[in-house]
């Protein structure tokens, strides 16, 4: 090493193996002895990132990169910029009368106010659900009696659908602004292991915490939220909007519509005011549960000693003519109930913080292109899924049980007349049915296909028992809202905002968008 006066920089230690449970300290000590490193030569110290090898069975173990801070040249290591936005001062350029108002308090809402608001700019989030303390006693209805409430559930509410999920943070964007909003939801309450876990989640019991205190901060520094409210019109003036209508009308020139993928009478509503939108693909299938325990021995193997996480998969199938995949895996959680609609069943999977549920569970999903459904309508996709979600409620005895099928008897379709080892988790109840019925041929056959293909990789994906549940259509939006590169739609001042834009797909990428877009309008 040699010195550097002039000032301290930050490298990465790379490929740090670690075959015990060590604490943070441990950690360190061990890098320095990787890469015979001086401890006290070292200023400050920071583990980037976290993952777990268990490609050997037999030398299941950790691998650790460790970020830190000296005045020395480090030549075995990689010098980082850890400069990042900072979303305390942004460039303020407006200078409107108006407050913008952000409609949908879901992650891309959430953090666009909280950006705004961070830089003077007062906004008025309206949400057509409760508050996340209020919306959390409705779902908990809807689970243990099948009352509904259309406006506040696992879909609507503070804190977007999903609150009611894993609280997944991981993605495959690498935008610099994915840091910005770990380190901001760690400042609301999240457990610091998010920042460099390289599958973090935060999980449902958390979320609902932490949701609460960034609204309370963002009303702390001016803002104002108006919950129990559906935007129901806008005006606009020479192509620009000068208002948006709830039940009262709210006068603006900036309008966030961040408005979740299930808000089906808003993308009508906006639709029908010439918003420029298009037909795009997503995905249906179906839920599957396994016991936590033979995934575990699957992806871990049975000899390690480490006291390892309830394990997760990701797996994917491309056949002949369509693929499938899992998605929104959750380890130890169970199967929810995410309906929005009366008479629809729509399912989700969800697990608290510990992931300690005796399943495991994860969507089974399939391609759906627009060629797959009729008719011009850029709203046709929301009109597939409906028809699923409605059969699906038939299907489950119309009283928002779930239909239920051993992976058997889905693969040789017969109705299930018996559940075996796996219990379904769903709630209010199950149904036991032949889920052959209500999916279209496509989706189903390529659920077969997909289920012996995941069996290779997985011993017993497709065990007799595994417990699939039907259906879940919201991974995404069918619908994009065409926006330009200032983020606006053809009407100015609309901002089509996170996951029911077309923009993202999950918390973090969400998040980002409505980060991008606050910037968006403070340049402005």
């Amino acid at each position: 090493m040699q010195k550097n006066q002039n000032s301290f920089n930050w490298y990465r230690l790379e490929n740090i193996k670690i075959r015990k449970d060590y604490n943070k300290e441990q950690v360190f000590e061990a890098a320095c002895k990787k890469y015979h490193l001086k401890a006290s030569e070292i200023k400050e110290y920071r583990i980037h990132k976290k993952s777990i090898d268990a490609r050997n069975k037999n030398d299941v173990h950790y691998i650790f990169t460790i970020d830190i801070k000296s005045k020395n040249t480090i030549k075995c290591a990689k010098t980082i910029d850890k400069n990042k936005v900072n979303l305390n001062s942004i460039n303020v350029k407006r200078q409107s009368k108006y407050s913008p108002v952000i409609v949908g308090s879901g992650p891309a809402g959430l953090f666009c106010a909280l950006v705004l608001a961070y830089n003077g700019i007062k906004p008025i989030v309206i949400e057509r659900g409760k508050k996340v303390e209020e919306r959390k006693k409705d779902v908990e209805e809807f689970w243990k009696t099948g009352k509904l409430n259309i406006n506040s559930n696992a879909q609507y509410g503070e804190g977007g659908a999903g609150t009611f999920s894993d609280g997944k943070l991981n993605t495959g964007t690498h935008n610099p602004l994915c840091r910005n909003v770990l380190e901001e939801f760690v400042k609301f309450g999240a457990p610091e292991q998010i920042l460099y876990e390289s599958k973090p989640h935060i999980g449902t019991d958390n979320l609902i915490k932490i949701v609460a205190s960034m609204r309370n901060e963002i009303i702390r520094l001016g803002g104002e939220f108006i919950f129990e409210e559906t935007v129901t019109d806008i005006d606009t003036e020479n192509n620009r909007i000068t208002a948006v209508k709830c039940s009262k009308k709210i006068d603006t020139d900036t309008a966030v519509f961040a408005i979740g993928h299930s808000a089906r009478d808003t993308f009508e509503m906006l639709y029908e005011n010439k918003l420029n939108m298009e037909k795009k693909n997503f995905s249906v299938g179906l839920r599957i549960e396994h016991k936590q325990e033979m995934i575990n021995k699957s992806q871990y193997g049975t000899k390690t000693k480490l006291k390892l996480p309830a394990a997760d998969y990701k797996l994917a199938y491309h056949g002949k003519e369509r693929s499938c995949y899992t998605f929104c895996m959750c380890p130890g959680g169970q199967v929810v109930a995410t309906s929005s609609e009366e008479k629809t069943v729509v399912t989700n999977g969800m697990s608290k913080f510990a992931r300690d549920g005796e399943n495991a569970n994860s969507a089974i999903l399939v391609n759906v292109v627009p060629d797959d459904f009729k008719g011009e309508s850029p709203l046709e996709g929301m009109n597939f899924q409906k028809d699923l979600e409605q059969m699906a409620f038939k299907l489950g005895g119309s009283n928002y049980y779930a239909p239920v099928q051993r992976v058997e008897d889905f693969i040789k379709n017969r109705k299930t007349t018996a559940i075996g080892e796996v219990k379904p988790t769903y709630k209010p109840g199950v149904t036991m049915s032949n889920l052959n019925e209500i999916l279209p041929e496509f989706v189903s056959n390529t659920i077969k296909e997909g289920l012996e293909y995941f069996d290779k990789k997985i011993k017993g994906f497709a065990n007799p028992d595994s417990m699939l549940t039907g259906v879940e259509t919201r991974s995404s939006s069918p619908v994009r809202i065409i926006r330009d590169e200032s983020l606006m739609s053809n009407i100015k001042g609309i901002y089509p905002c996170g996951e029911g834009a077309g923009y993202a797909g999950g918390i973090m990428t969400a998040a980002v968008d409505g980060i991008k877009v606050a910037i968006a309008i403070l340049n402005n």
